[in-house]
């Protein structure tokens, strides 16, 4: 009787400890994370080397939403909008006679307008690795295209020819492939359009959201910022509901797409932690920089006007996009939202995966985008959308 009265008490003691998710760091004052909410989510994927964080991003954020709405896992494919949207660069890199952004990222407003014109495609239709490579490398694509759209613009002509679209669809489609305008999916034949069709995603439900105080809150504008290219439209509100409305789409289970800064010596993939420390990098004794994400610290308050003045001082810019998909707690009570990467799983403690501390999130991130049917009520009514 008692051997089964202490049996009985272990296997109580191993279920309260399963209901509480950790991932532990290797030194005992490390990191250890406790799950309050967490949305399922597709497998992580590697963007090696190209500057399409932002379309590894949306797909995974899309992927996640399919998952959600249709309870079935889909592989979508990043470069076939990678494909559409050079072209698209190109033609306003064209007319703006080379003072214009051109290069590989973006925002994911052209996804969304991607998904309107263009539809969608699974990754098996369509790799976008032409070349034979097992991973993207877009550096020898990127240059070729820079440099063909200057050799146009800057030809002996004074002016240019009307084939050159042609040119650049070709470069694209020797190294990424040519787009095929039918596929066979699970036995069923599509296009891109009537694929998009059959999953219907549609864009139109969704929103992007910042929280800068140059502009009036509960208002659109187009948000400055050189991937922002094609001038798409961001709603903007103050922090603390902005802060809200993550936590708030979580909470719902829906995830949220991020595009922000990683820059900071203070993230890293390795050690599966993004912080943002009150002590300065250059004050730092070599201990603590190299102790640095290996254990919680004092991080900085941010509010409203710490966080516009380094936007508008380049202390941090919209450099990476990534995809949030949960939130936990560290064992000081810190929040940090879980966030699923697109740089593989090699060398990352997490699997993918990096704990952005509330700090950090505050403070670095520049936009994100969700479903409009995860804002709280009180800030939908706010921007007009009830």
């Amino acid at each position: 009787m008692k051997r089964s009265y202490l049996g009985s008490v272990l296997i109580i003691l191993l279920m309260l400890t399963n209901l509480t998710y950790s991932e532990e760091a290797d030194s005992s004052d490390g990191f250890i994370f406790t799950t309050i909410y967490e949305v399922e989510t597709t497998p992580v994927k590697n963007q090696a080397r190209s500057g399409t964080c932002w379309a590894f991003a949306a797909m995974s954020f899309f992927e996640t939403e399919l998952l959600r709405e249709k309870n079935q896992i889909f592989d979508l494919s990043e470069m076939f909008f990678v494909h559409h949207m050079y072209q698209e660069k190109a033609q306003n890199y064209m007319r703006m006679h080379g003072l214009a952004n051109f290069g590989a990222g973006n925002v994911f407003g052209d996804v969304l307008r991607g998904i309107r014109y263009y539809g969608l495609m699974p990754e098996e239709a369509y790799s976008g690795r032409a070349t034979g490579d097992t991973l993207h490398n877009h550096n020898e694509m990127d240059a070729v295209l820079i440099s063909s759209l200057d050799a146009i613009i800057n030809n002996s002509n004074r002016k240019i020819s009307t084939v050159w679209p042609e040119l650049i669809t070709s470069i694209l489609d020797l190294y990424l492939g040519k787009i095929p305008e039918k596929f066979e999916y699970d036995g069923n034949k599509y296009s891109p359009k009537t694929f998009v069709a059959w999953l219907d995603p549609k864009p139109n439900n969704y929103i992007q959201l910042t929280s800068y105080i140059h502009h009036p809150f509960y208002r659109s504008f187009s948000l400055e910022i050189p991937d922002n290219w094609a001038q798409s439209q961001y709603q903007n509100i103050p922090l603390d509901e902005f802060m809200t409305v993550i936590d708030h789409a979580l909470a719902k289970g829906y995830s949220v797409a991020w595009d922000g800064d990683v820059s900071e010596k203070s993230f890293s993939m390795k050690e599966g932690v993004a912080i943002l420390p009150e002590k300065e990098w250059h004050l730092r004794t070599k201990a603590e920089k190299d102790s640095i994400c290996k254990r919680p610290e004092p991080e900085i308050v941010v509010d409203q006007n710490s966080r516009q003045k380094d936007f508008d001082t380049y202390v941090y810019k919209d450099d990476h996009l990534m995809h949030l998909v949960g939130l936990a707690e560290d064992q000081n009570g810190v929040r940090y939202y879980k966030t699923k990467n697109s740089w593989g799983i090699k060398d990352s403690k997490y699997n993918g995966f990096i704990y952005m501390s509330e700090s950090f999130v505050k403070s670095r991130t520049v936009s994100i985008m969700v479903a409009k049917k995860a804002l709280p009520g009180g800030i939908a009514e706010k921007l007009g959308l009830d």
